[in-house]
């Protein structure tokens, strides 16, 4: 049910996570409203921005990535850019450019910079895979340090900031992989199926019978920088700790506790800043579940779509159908004995 925006007042108590598992519930059922499906899907995103992080949606065309984020902007009150990728894309065209301005009273000329997309809260990187790994390094230093370098100057990005970016799998011809230090930036590789049978009925009733209606403002600026604030701060304990080392080190294929399948299948394993994402992305599903402190059980539900984007597979991996899925469920499957065994 919306409430009347003047009295609405959802200011966030940091100290009681509840009231940011109300916010999150909010913002769920709104954009079920707008969306059908993709119920997990949404909560990684949501995740991703609580957390101050960034995302890569990976899906057919059709699958209302887009729809998605820009209602996600919209129901936190996020100031939203989209960039569509292309090869002809400069890294200007993300960052922006100096141009030559005239001062119409002095007609004196300077330089003057226009900031560009990057500049914003919540960006939607459409199509990122489709521009050379120059453009797409124009967003490394952003992503990791939220500013922008040009000409020797660091412009700063307002928090919060999340690029939540998309690619598709069909087609390959003509699109550049995104670089493995990259898509180390990204706390989650979510991937999109295609809806039910039922989600699909509902969405086709839904999108031709009716106009949607405005949805309305959930969280503040404000908020979400709190939010993020909190979740960054969270306390974590040795046991979740424990965990997320495990499942990283144990991805490495010359870790002596490998699971045979990671010494056979894996080249490179993931490296520290994924055992980070682990206990970040934890923190983040805890709050959200009105938790004050992540579980092991966290960071095991969410390593596959935290780990997946950070394994190289060897060639005899592809040859035998093994994916990076494969042996993350192996990894998780293994952690009880791999646990029991250190100790």
């Amino acid at each position: 049910m919306t409430q009347p925006a003047g009295g609405r007042k959802l200011a966030l108590r940091m100290s009681t996570p509840p009231r940011i598992q109300e916010a999150a519930a909010q913002v769920r059922a709104r954009l079920q409203e707008r969306i059908v499906g993709l119920d997990g899907p949404i909560e990684l995103l949501l995740l991703s921005v609580f957390s101050g992080s960034h995302a890569l949606l990976e899906g057919v065309p059709g699958l209302a990535k887009t729809l998605v984020v820009r209602t996600l902007a919209e129901l936190l009150d996020l100031e939203f850019s989209r960039i569509q990728f292309t090869p002809d894309l400069m890294p200007s065209d993300i960052t922006g450019a100096e141009i030559i301005a005239e001062d119409v009273a002095t007609g004196e000329r300077s330089f003057k910079f226009l900031r560009g997309p990057v500049f914003t809260n919540l960006l939607l990187a459409d199509e990122i895979n489709r521009t050379p790994p120059k453009t797409q390094a124009a967003l490394m230093e952003a992503m990791e340090e939220l500013q922008v370098t040009v000409r020797g100057e660091r412009m700063s990005i307002t928090a919060p900031f999340s690029v939540l970016a998309t690619q598709n799998p069909i087609e390959q011809e003509g699109t550049y992989p995104l670089p493995a230090a990259q898509l180390d930036r990204f706390l989650f590789h979510i991937r999109l199926d295609y809806p039910a049978r039922n989600e699909e009925l509902r969405m086709l009733r839904r999108t031709t019978a009716q106009e949607p209606r405005v949805l309305g403002r959930v969280l503040s600026r404000d908020e979400i920088v709190a939010t993020v604030a909190a979740i960054r701060a969270a306390p974590i304990s040795t046991e979740v700790a424990r965990t997320a080392a495990s499942l990283v080190r144990r991805s490495r294929p010359d870790n002596e506790q490998a699971p045979e399948q990671v010494k056979r299948f894996v080249h490179y394993g993931a490296g520290p800043r994924a055992a980070q994402a682990l206990v970040l992305a934890a923190n983040a599903r805890a709050f959200i579940n009105g938790r004050a402190a992540a579980a092991p059980a966290d960071v095991l539900a969410l390593a596959g779509d935290t780990l997946r984007h950070r394994l190289v597979m060897r060639f005899a991996a592809a040859a035998e159908s093994v994916s990076a899925d494969n042996i993350i469920r192996t990894l998780v499957e293994t952690h009880s004995s791999a646990q029991t065994g250190s100790r």
